[in-house]
């Protein structure tokens, strides 16, 4: 299967702390890996590592072939390959739902007006929020905010779609509402989710990859990894998480 995305060993130290160590990850076309692991185990900084909002300090990050880390590369560019959605939607509150989603589009991508329109109002209609459009992101639901802040991300037709624990803000009746979305999108869009929620990385992923101190310990399909998963310390982590045996 083609690569999309390729971490050969990368490492990324804070202050003297680890938080990438010779990390090995691929993410072939369309498929959804989905990356658990404690807080500071490195999922969030590995998504600001691929999106060049970090640099890293050895290993190299390639996206279709092309190593994204060196550094005579333009990282604007690269960055309008991938798109990128954090946990607070960051959505801005003085544009309409419809102007959040054409800005980048027509701004970075030159894309006219009209064809940025139709884009954005054929995304929105995909998802139930056309009626949506005119509305400002403060008259939404946090659940209808995430779908939207995730759908300005794909109106760019971005190679890779980065997701950073996307349902981490909302309350649990609203996570449905992006699950739905992120399913839809299985099958035709790459995807790299960081996420704490157990029960969403089951649901949506192809694989599940376990972090701990900056290295990924284990692997697998979601049914082997959080359910009988091989290494003693993806068993201590789901059994403080989900109860899992740790035996």
């Amino acid at each position: 299967m083609t690569a999309v995305l390729d971490c050969r060993r990368v490492r990324k130290v804070f202050r003297g702390t680890v938080v990438l160590d010779d990390l090995t990850l691929t993410v072939a076309e369309n498929e959804v890996v989905v990356l658990i692991g404690a807080s500071g185990s490195g999922k969030s900084t590995l998504l600001r590592c691929v999106n060049l909002l970090e640099t890293v300090d050895d290993g190299t990050i390639h996206l279709d072939g092309v190593d994204i880390t060196d550094p005579k590369i333009d990282a604007d560019r690269v960055r309008r390959r991938i798109g990128l959605v954090f946990q607070a939607y960051n959505l801005f509150p003085h544009l309409s739902v419809l102007d959040n989603v054409t800005l980048a589009p027509r701004r970075v991508h030159r894309l006219s007006s009209t064809e940025a329109t139709e884009r954005a109002m054929a995304l929105l209609n995909r998802i139930g929020l056309t009626a949506k459009a005119k509305e400002f992101p403060d008259r939404l639901s946090g659940g209808q905010q995430q779908r939207v802040a995730i759908v300005r991300a794909l109106a760019t037709s971005p190679r890779l779609l980065l997701l950073d624990e996307v349902t981490s803000a909302l309350d649990p009746e609203l996570v449905g509402e992006v699950l739905d979305l992120i399913r839809d999108l299985k099958g035709t869009t790459t995807m790299l989710i960081a996420t704490h929620e157990m029960a969403f990385a089951r649901q949506v992923a192809d694989r599940v990859c376990f972090l701990d101190g900056g290295t990924i310990h284990e692997q697998g399909p979601p049914e082997q990894v959080l359910g009988s998963p091989e290494q003693a310390r993806t068993r201590r982590f789901l059994h403080r998480i989900i109860g899992l045996p740790a035996g």
